[in-house]
């Protein structure tokens, strides 16, 4: 029953690519903080105002902190930096566009963790593997979160009534491969649960509907989830995590009610900035040098605090490292659930012990 929701799922995902909506925000010129810099054919870079496009909708934890790195950026880089929202077919969309885009920096792909898993879930032939991570931000912990008048007051409400009602509680979703098509997964894994799982573009959407009472729950990152919290919007079930996070003592780690659950843990989201992978070496340098700087400004390291994040700030090498770790985890976790439409295997998607 759960392989059958997944397979709607992907039905659904792939008609809703024709609905996709974009916006665009442009934040401040830069001031001179930053350095002039040159790539290898002579060309000052940036040359001209950088675009970022973000591959999920407006209001989500991506878009969000996205928009707080990049003013942040902006003075590093000595150009403007101009967001664009991009969403549709998990993210696919955006990685796409900046794909078929010169390979000279000027055009970023801000991403969510989703790229890692285009392959196993044949979403798309590109992924991570097609481009170079100017720097891994930082990552999120999971939330599982209701209507703040829901009926729902526990993990445990909502679970049992999908265990009595196969299919008929309704979970939001981002698409295969998406954060909360992933956490679901876990919990159908684990709970033997089957959910009817509605998809969107991207948090943002919906957490829309579930205000607007057109689902019974969905899975937001941390710091959305806080945010919406603290209004009274929602409510926070559990945090997906191994402990409870300081930012809300109250809400129980779902290993606290679902112990099989540790097995996948410590799991979550994590966000970064790309460039193409054949950009030129001196290129990737100063983008990596600006976002590091971006990275490390305390008004960015302020931000993570307050909204649950926690800081990574790797690039490189050792970025790369981090989200194959977390490729296989998530990989063999779909696999494992029967979820995967590629053996990750037949992908060489080394599995973990």
């Amino acid at each position: 029953m759960f392989r059958k929701a997944i397979i709607s799922v992907i039905t659904l995902s792939m008609l809703a690519l024709g609905g996709c909506s974009q916006g665009t925000s442009q934040s401040s010129p830069a001031s001179g903080n930053a350095q002039t810099n040159t790539s290898q054919g002579g060309t000052k870079f940036p040359n001209g105002t950088v675009t970022g496009v973000v591959q999920w909708g407006a209001g989500g934890a991506l878009d969000t902190m996205s928009r707080k790195i990049g003013p942040l950026a902006e003075k590093y880089l000595g150009d403007s930096l101009v967001l664009t929202n991009k969403p549709g077919a998990t993210g696919a969309i955006a990685v796409q566009y900046v794909n078929e885009k010169k390979s000279d920096g000027q055009t970023l792909l801000f991403a969510a963790e989703n790229p890692a898993l285009y392959g196993v879930l044949k979403i798309s032939d590109l992924g991570f593997q097609d481009f170079y991570p100017v720097n891994i931000l930082a990552r999120g912990v999971a939330t599982v979160v209701v209507p703040g008048n829901s009926k729902y007051q526990t993990l445990e409400d909502l679970i049992k009534d999908a265990t009595n009602n196969p299919g008929k509680v309704k979970m939001g979703s981002t698409g295969p491969g998406g954060l909360p098509f992933t956490v679901t997964t876990m919990l159908g894994t684990v709970t033997k649960t089957q959910y009817n799982m509605v998809p969107f573009d991207g948090d943002g959407p919906s957490l829309t509907a579930l205000l607007g009472g057109h689902l019974d729950a969905t899975v937001l990152g941390l710091p959305a989830a806080i945010e919406n919290a603290k209004a009274g919007k929602v409510r926070v079930l559990t945090v997906i995590d191994d402990k409870r996070m300081e930012e809300l003592k109250d809400v129980p780690a779902v290993v606290e009610s679902l112990p099989e659950m540790k097995k996948y843990l410590p799991w979550g989201p994590f966000y970064g900035v790309w460039a193409k992978k054949d950009t030129p070496e001196d290129v990737k340098k100063a983008l990596s040098e600006s976002f590091a700087k971006a990275q490390k400004d305390p008004d960015f390291q302020e931000f993570l605090k307050h909204s649950g994040a926690v800081s990574v700030g790797l690039s490189g090498d050792e970025a790369v490292k981090y989200w194959m770790d977390w490729q296989s985890t998530t990989a063999w976790l779909l696999q494992d659930a029967g979820a995967a439409k590629v053996n990750p295997a037949d992908l060489k998607i080394e599995k973990k012990n």
